[in-house]
């Protein structure tokens, strides 16, 4: 028997977008709004920007035919979109799993090569 739930949301009719869609790197780039009420770390233009065309570069935006779903808060969804400026579920999926697809491992990089470098070698200061 098929579950119904009376808390279903409905579909979304008149979606807004934060910019015009780029296919193949044409087109302007997406504009992210910060939120008035200030963000304890705001997003910058220049961030959600470098990130996108990074993702772009490396062809992880090339085709748009996966689609994801999941139950998630809608006040995790919100604090996020507050803390970003990102207004979009999509965007705000989108560079989030950007975020974490370019990550470069800095930190383990770093904490691995704590005792290789040699102590005599000089380094001018």
């Amino acid at each position: 028997m098929a579950r119904t739930s009376a808390s279903k949301p409905k579909a979304r009719a008149g979606k807004q977008s934060t910019g015009s869609q780029r296919k193949g790197g044409a087109g302007p780039a997406k504009t992210v709004r910060r939120a008035t009420e200030a963000a304890q770390f705001p997003l910058s233009k220049a961030r959600f920007e470098a990130v996108m065309q990074a993702a772009e570069r490396s062809g992880l935006l090339s085709r748009k035919s996966g689609r994801i779903g999941g139950r998630v808060s809608p006040a995790l969804v919100e604090q996020a979109k507050r803390q970003t400026g990102i207004e979009t579920d999509t965007d705000l999926i989108e560079f989030a799993l950007a975020t974490i697809a370019l990550d470069d491992d800095f930190a383990r990089t770093f904490k691995e090569s704590r005792g290789k470098v040699d102590p005599a070698l000089k380094l001018g200061f």
